[in-house]
C-alpha cells in the first residue's frame, strides 16, 4: 500500500534539518517536528498548545505578538527580522542565535504560519572569527561586487586610505584609484571577472593607490574571488610598499655608494702608484749614472791591482785590496738590480716583447720554482688547455713569477701549497666597470695563490708600493710586488690582490690577449769583436764622469773617440770633423736637447752614421708603450765594458738608415 501525500509530508517534516513550528494566528503551537524537540529541549506534547512566545527570549517576548500581527497582515514567505540579530530560547532558559524563515499554509482548519528555525551559532562564530581575522589583517581588505561597488572594508582600509568604513561601503572602487589610471580601471576589473582566479594585480607594473586626501602611494594588490549567497565578491588585499621601495632604493644607493667608494679607492691607489713610478724612474736615471762610474772605475782599479800584485812579492796585501774591490762590485751589482726593479715598477724599463704562451713560460719555470720554494712547499699548476697568447717580454714574466713565488714562500713558514693557474678572461663592460684599470677586451689571466699567513686589509692596500715590506728589517727590499705591478701595467695589464689573515693570498694578473701566433726565438749572444781600423765614435754625455769612463773603455779597445759634453757641442764636431764618423753614441736624456733629436740633426750632415743610445731611463724618448721603436739600439746604464763593446758592434754592423 502506497504512502498517502500526508504521510510523505510528515516524513519530510521529520527529516528536515531545521526546527519546524506550526503556529495558528492566535499564537498557539499546533505542530512541531523532531528537530524542534532536539533544538529547544521540549517534548512534542510540551509544545503543542503552548503560545509561541515560550520559545522567544524574555527581552523580546513583549513585542513578539505585534510582530506576529504584522506578518499576518501580509503572510508572504520571508525571513523574519531581516537585518536584525534574532535569538531563540531553550527550555533551560539559554538563548542562541537563529535564522527564521516564515511562510503561511491554508488548511481546512484555517491559516497556519510555519516557522523554520535554524541555529546559526556555528555560522556566527565563524563569521566572528572571520571578522576578527579581517580586522587584524595587516593589509587593507576591500570587498567589491562585480559592478565595482564596495561592500566590505576592514580597519586597515580606514587607516591606509583615510576614509571611515561607512564612507567606503557603497562607493565605487575607483574612488581608491589614482586619477591617471581611473578611466582604464573598469576594463581591468572586467578582465579579472572573466577569469576570477587568485592573482597579483599589475604584475611587472608600478601599481599605485589613492588616499582620501588625494596623495598616492605604491601598492601591492592581491585579488581573489569569494562566492557568497548574495553573489560573487572580489576581495582586494592592498599593501602599502613604500617602505619596501624605500629600502630597495636605499640598498641600491648604498650598493652604488660602496661601488663608487671602491672604484675611487682603486683609482687613488693607481694614481698614487703612478706618481711613485715617475719618481722611481727619475731616481733610477741618476742612480744608474752613478753606478756606471762606480762599476767601471772599480774595474779599472781592479785591473791595476792585479798588475801590481803580479809584480809584488807581498801578494797577501794586494789580495785584501782585491777582496775589497770585489765587495764594491758586488754591491754595485745589487744596486743595479734594484734600479731595474724601480724602473719595472715605474713602467720605465725598456722591454723587448714578443708573442708568448704563458703556459709554456710556467712549464719552463717549474723546475726553477720548485728549487726556489723548497721541499716543504708543494707547487701545483692548473693550466688552461687553450690559453690565448700574449705580447710580453718573457724575461719580465719570469721575473714576475719568481717574485710571486718568493713572496709566497716567505708567507708559508711551516710549509704549504703554492698554486699557479691560467685561464682566459673576456672582460665585458660590467667586468671592466668594477675594475678601473681594466679596459673591455680579451685577457689571459694567471694567478698565484698560497696557503700562507695572509694579510690584513691595511697591508693589502699598500703591498704594491715600492719599498713597502712586511719582512723584518734587512730581509727584503720591498720591491718584489712593486716590480710585479710595474711589469704587468707596462704590458697593458692589470694586477690585483686578495688576502685574508689565516687564509692566504692570491695575486691575479691580467695580460691583453693577442691574435698573433707564438714564435720561437733563438737568442744567441751577439759576438764581440774589437774595433776595426779607423772606426770613429762621437761620444755625447753630459755627465763628465760617465763621459770619461766610456771614452777610456772605447779607446783601449781600438776605437777613435771624439767627445762632447752636450748636444750643442756635438753638432759642430759632427759637421766639421774632416774624417768619417762611424758611430754616434749619445745619452738619451740631456739638458736642452734630447739624444733622439741630436741624432736626427747629425744625420742631416752625416746620413750614413749609425746611432747607439745609452740611458738608464729611456722610456719617455725612445719607446712606444715601453717597447723600443724599430731600428733603435739601446745601451742600458749602468753597463760593463763587455756590454758596451757588444752594443757598439751591433750598431756598427746595422745597415745604414
Amino acid at each position: 500500500m502506497e504512502d498517502s501525500p500526508t504521510d510523505l509530508a510528515s516524513g519530510f517534516l521529520e527529516a528536515a534539518p531545521d526546527a519546524i513550528v506550526g503556529v495558528r494566528p492566535d499564537g498557539r503551537i499546533v505542530l512541531v517536528n523532531a528537530q524542534t524537540e532536539r533544538l529547544f529541549g521540549y517534548g512534542r506534547d510540551e509544545l503543542v498548545g503552548q503560545s509561541i512566545e515560550i520559545l522567544v527570549p524574555d527581552a523580546a517576548r513583549g513585542a513578539h505578538p505585534a510582530h506576529r500581527r504584522d506578518y499576518l497582515a501580509d503572510p508572504r514567505p520571508r525571513l523574519m527580522g531581516a537585518g536584525l540579530e534574532l535569538a531563540a530560547r531553550r527550555r533551560d532558559g539559554s538563548e542562541f542565535p537563529v535564522e527564521i524563515a516564515l511562510s503561511s499554509i491554508d488548511t481546512p482548519d484555517g491559516l497556519i504560519v510555519a516557522a523554520a528555525v535554524r541555529d546559526v551559532t556555528d555560522r556566527i562564530r565563524a563569521e566572528a572569527r572571520f571578522r576578527g581575522l579581517l580586522e587584524a589583517a595587516p593589509d587593507a581588505i576591500i570587498g567589491v561586487r562585480p559592478d565595482g561597488r564596495i561592500v566590505l572594508a576592514n580597519a586597515q582600509s580606514e587607516r591606509l586610505f583615510g576614509y571611515a568604513r561607512d564612507e567606503l561601503v557603497g562607493q565605487s572602487i575607483e574612488i581608491l584609484v589614482p586619477d591617471a589610471v581611473r578611466a582604464a580601471h573598469p576594463a581591468h576589473r572586467r578582465d579579472y571577472l572573466a577569469d576570477p582566479q587568485p592573482r597579483l594585480m599589475g604584475v611587472g607594473l608600478d601599481v599605485a593607490a589613492r588616499r582620501r586626501d588625494g596623495s598616492e602611494f605604491p601598492a601591492e594588490i592581491s585579488l581573489s574571488s569569494i562566492d557568497t549567497p548574495d553573489g560573487l565578491i572580489v576581495a582586494a588585499a592592498v599593501r602599502d610598499v613604500t617602505g619596501r621601495l624605500d629600502a630597495r632604493l636605499e640598498k641600491e644607493r648604498l650598493r652604488a655608494e660602496a661601488q663608487r667608494g671602491r672604484l675611487e679607492s682603486q683609482l687613488h691607489q693607481s694614481q698614487r702608484l703612478e706618481s711613485l713610478g715617475q719618481l722611481a724612474g727619475g731616481v733610477a736615471h741618476d742612480f744608474n749614472n752613478l753606478l756606471g762610474v762606480v762599476i767601471n772605475y772599480a774595474t779599472f782599479v781592479a785591473e791595476e791591482i792585479a798588475q801590481a800584485a803580479a809584480a809584488d812579492a807581498d801578494k797577501e796585501r794586494w789580495s785584501d785590496v782585491q777582496r775589497d774591490i770585489d765587495e764594491i762590485l758586488r754591491a754595485a751589482d745589487r744596486a743595479t738590480t734594484l734600479t731595474h726593479q724601480l724602473l719595472a715598477f715605474g713602467r720605465r724599463e725598456t722591454v723587448q716583447p714578443r708573442v708568448i704562451d704563458l703556459n709554456q713560460v710556467v712549464t719552463d719555470m717549474e723546475h726553477l720554482l720548485r728549487r726556489t720554494l723548497g721541499e716543504h712547499i708543494v707547487l701545483q699548476t692548473s693550466l688552461h688547455p687553450h690559453l690565448w697568447p700574449v705580447m710580453a717580454d718573457p724575461g719580465q714574466i719570469e721575473q714576475v713569477l719568481t717574485n710571486l713565488a718568493v713572496n709566497a714562500r716567505d708567507a708559508m713558514f711551516g710549509g704549504g701549497v703554492l698554486t699557479i693557474d691560467t685561464t682566459n678572461v673576456d672582460a665585458d663592460y660590467e667586468y671592466a666597470a668594477e675594475r678601473p684599470d681594466v679596459k673591455v677586451g680579451r685577457y689571459t689571466q694567471f694567478r698565484v695563490s698560497d696557503s700562507g699567513t695572509g694579510m690584513s686589509p691595511e697591508l693589502v692596500a699598500r703591498v704594491f708600493e715600492p719599498f713597502f715590506t712586511t719582512k723584518p728589517k734587512g730581509e727584503g727590499s720591498g720591491l718584489g710586488l712593486a716590480t710585479v705591478y710595474g711589469i704587468i701595467s707596462q704590458a697593458g695589464g692589470h694586477s690585483a690582490i686578495y688576502s685574508e689573515p689565516g687564509v692566504g693570498t692570491t695575486i691575479r694578473c691580467l695580460l691583453p690577449a693577442t691574435t698573433a701566433r707564438t714564435v720561437t726565438v733563438d737568442e744567441e749572444a751577439t759576438p764581440i769583436t774589437p774595433a776595426r781600423d779607423g772606426e770613429t765614435v762621437l761620444l755625447v754625455e753630459d755627465q763628465s764622469a760617465i763621459l770619461e769612463v766610456t771614452r777610456r773603455l772605447l779607446t783601449r779597445n781600438g776605437y777613435q773617440v771624439l767627445t762632447a759634453g752636450s748636444a750643442h757641442d756635438a753638432i759642430p764636431i759632427a759637421a766639421e770633423y774632416p774624417g768619417e764618423i762611424h758611430l754616434l753614441l749619445t745619452d738619451v736624456i740631456m739638458p736642452h736637447m734630447q739624444g733622439k733629436e741630436l741624432a736626427d740633426r747629425i744625420r742631416t750632415v752625416r746620413p750614413g752614421i749609425r746611432v747607439l743610445y745609452m740611458s738608464g731611463y729611456a722610456h719617455p724618448v725612445l719607446t712606444t708603450q715601453g717597447k723600443l721603436d724599430p731600428g733603435v739600439i739601446l745601451l742600458e746604464k749602468p753597463f760593463s765594458e763587455h756590454l758596451l763593446l757588444a752594443k757598439a758592434r751591433e750598431a756598427l754592423d746595422l745597415a745604414p738608415v
